[in-house]
């Protein structure tokens, strides 16, 4: 598990990331540099991580189910993800 700290910090960049979407969007479109750089700098796309959404461990992701894969195993097992079964031959 990571620290909660280290969550939390991901959550609120991507709030960031979020709330500032569309002025991003617009000063590109009109090619305004310098109205970029004033921008704050976790407001960035770029910055953002992809980590775990249960344990928010950041290696290992699977962007398709959103959770690393250690814990992707551990739940496919269990049964608790639909529609993925263990491969067998």
């Amino acid at each position: 598990m990571a620290k909660e700290s280290i969550k939390a910090r991901e959550r609120k960049r991507e709030a960031l990331v979020a709330k500032y979407a569309g002025k991003r969007a617009a000063l590109k479109a009109a090619g305004d540099y310098i109205g970029l750089d004033k921008l704050p700098k976790n407001a960035s796309p770029v910055r953002l991580h992809n980590r775990c959404k249960l344990t928010g461990r950041p290696r290992g992701y699977m962007r398709k189910f959103g959770i690393s894969r250690v814990t992707f195993r551990e739940m496919a097992s269990a049964g608790k993800i639909p529609g993925v079964t263990k491969a067998s031959w």
